[in-house]
């Protein structure tokens, strides 16, 4: 069986964790960030987790990270 091609645009985007679950970045980041308000900003600065109903597409883009 040949090996599987890592999709490089899923591996930039998430990681995994020793415990097997995979991190990703916040959304709604990028532009429009003046009607955004403070608390807001503040709560997307940090790393979420893929939920458990998509982590096996997931995994299947990155099978050896």
């Amino acid at each position: 069986m040949p090996k599987v091609k890592t999709k490089r645009c899923a591996a930039k985007r998430f990681s995994k964790t020793a415990s097997g679950k995979i991190k990703r970045g916040s959304a709604f980041r990028r532009h429009i960030l003046t009607k955004k308000t403070t608390k807001s900003m503040r709560q997307l600065r940090g790393q979420a987790y893929v939920h458990v109903s998509n982590q096996a597409q997931i995994e299947r883009l990155i099978p050896y990270k």
